[in-house]
């Protein structure tokens, strides 16, 4: 649990701006094949708690519906409490955007949205002696 309370430190001071597509690597820098995509959800600028929980219990029912789908692998609160973190079962960010618009949050416009592709820990394979496996 640690590791992953790191690396979702790390991803979220990284990448500070939502709604844009994944940057692209480097040309030559091996890439992890998507697995997940991670998806970081917060509360927009201005938006009062009240309106977000006049609209959380239809929220909650349809991310319950979504996990027992398995379509959620993971979901985390933020530590600032403005906003969730979902794993999702998806391999492509376009997949994750259209689950996460069919929420009644962002059907509401009160949340902003970042998409993670991430996969297999790429330097993990030089443990086998096979070297990073990449897309």
């Amino acid at each position: 649990m640690k590791l992953i309370s790191f690396l979702m430190t790390l991803l979220s001071t990284s990448f500070a701006q939502t709604q844009m597509p994944a940057a692209q690597p480097p040309s030559g820098i091996p890439t992890p094949k998507t697995t997940a995509v991670m998806v970081i959800l917060t509360a927009k600028q201005g938006v009062e708690r009240q309106q977000i929980m006049k609209v959380m219990p239809a929220e909650i029912r349809a991310t319950v519906k979504l996990y027992l789908e398995g379509k959620i692998q993971q979901w985390y609160s933020k530590g600032d409490g403005r906003g969730v973190v979902f794993f999702l079962n998806v391999t492509t960010v376009g997949e994750a955007q259209a689950i996460i618009d069919a929420l009644p949050l962002s059907k509401e416009n009160l949340m902003d949205h970042e998409y993670i592709p991430v996969g297999p820990l790429l330097p993990l394979g030089l443990l086998t002696g096979g070297g990073p496996t990449q897309q």
